[in-house]
C-alpha cells in the first residue's frame, strides 16, 4: 500500500510482509468478498488501518484464476487445471498467475530486507459452516504452537470464525496447495494458512441457529482478518483516538 510517509516503505527499510491471495478456485465467490473486505479496510482512514500501513506491507493478489472466473468455471482454469495443486512447479505457460506469484514470493524470501511473515490463501467451503483455517504440521512443537496464535486471535475478533473447526494437517492430496508448498519453502518465522469461509452460513457462539452469510458479512470477516494483525503485532497502543467500529463498505 503506497504511503510515502510509512517508515517501512522508505529506501533500505526492513519490511514485514503479509501476502494474501484469493479466488484460485473460480466458483468460490465468497473468497472475493472476504478479500474485498480486507482491501477496503486497509485503504480506509480507520485509525487501525493507518497503524497497519505504517508497520506492515500487504501484498494482495485478489484473483489467482481470472480466466476460470471469466469462463464461469467452478474449480479449474481455462486449461483445465486445478491451480491449487500446482504450486510446487507452476508452468509460466499453463499456470502463469501461480508462476508469477511464486516468483515474487521467492524473490521476497531471498531479500534480506524483507521478512515474509504471513501467507494467507482465501477459499470458500461448500459443506462446513463458519470461517476457519487450515495450517501446517511441524515437527518443532514450539513452531506448531506459534502457528496457532493468529487463528486464536481472529476467533476473538470475528464472531463467525471458529477456532474449533480450524485444523492443522499435512494431507498428501494437499501437497500442491499454496499453504502446504510455501509452508515447506519458507522459514520458521513465516506462517502459511488457508482461510476458508462457508458458502452459506455461520453459527454464533452459544446458539444453535444458523445465520445466513451475506456479502456484507463476508466483507466484515475480511475487515476482522485485517484488524487481527494489530493484536498479533501488539500495535494497539499506537492507535490514535477512540477505536471506532470498522467501516461498512457500502
Amino acid at each position: 500500500l503506497p504511503l510515502s510517509a510509512a517508515a517501512n516503505l522508505r529506501p533500505g527499510a526492513e519490511q514485514k510482509v503479509v501476502f494474501i491471495t484469493a479466488r484460485v478456485h473460480p466458483g468460490e465467490t465468497p473468497s472475493s468478498f472476504v478479500c474485498q473486505g480486507i482491501i477496503d479496510f486497509l485503504v480506509s482512514h480507520h485509525p487501525i488501518a493507518k497503524v497497519l500501513r505504517d508497520h506492515l506491507v500487504f501484498k494482495i493478489a485478489p484473483m489467482l484464476n481470472p480466466d476460470g472466473v471469466y469462463l464461469g468455471n467452478y474449480r479449474c482454469s481455462l486449461m483445465g487445471f486445478d491451480l491449487n495443486r500446482h504450486w510446487a512447479n507452476p508452468s509460466p505457460w499453463a499456470h502463469p498467475t501461480l508462476h508469477g506469484v511464486k516468483e515474487l514470493i521467492i524473490d521476497m524470501y531471498n531479500n534480506p530486507k524483507i521478512n515474509l511473515e504471513f501467507y494467507i490463501d482465501i477459499h470458500a467451503h461448500s459443506t462446513m459452516m463458519n470461517g476457519f483455517m487450515y495450517g501446517n504440521i511441524f515437527e518443532d512443537e514450539e513452531r506448531f504452537q506459534r502457528q496457532a496464535v493468529f487463528p486464536k486471535l481472529l476467533c476473538q475478533n470475528a464472531e463467525d470464525f471458529s477456532y474449533s473447526s480450524t485444523s492443522f494437517n499435512r494431507d498428501a492430496v494437499k501437497a500442491g496447495t499454496g499453504r502446504r508448498f510455501l509452508g515447506g519453502l519458507l522459514n520458521d518465522t513465516s506462517y502459511c494458512y488457508t482461510l476458508e469461509v462457508s458458502f452459506y452460513s455461520y453459527i454464533l457462539g452459544g446458539t444453535a441457529a444458523a445465520v445466513p452469510y451475506t456479502e456484507e458479512a463476508y466483507m466484515k470477516l475480511g475487515r476482522n482478518v485485517a484488524r487481527t494483525f494489530l493484536d498479533y503485532y501488539r500495535l494497539n497502543s499506537l492507535v490514535e483516538g477512540p477505536l471506532a467500529p470498522t467501516p461498512k463498505t457500502r
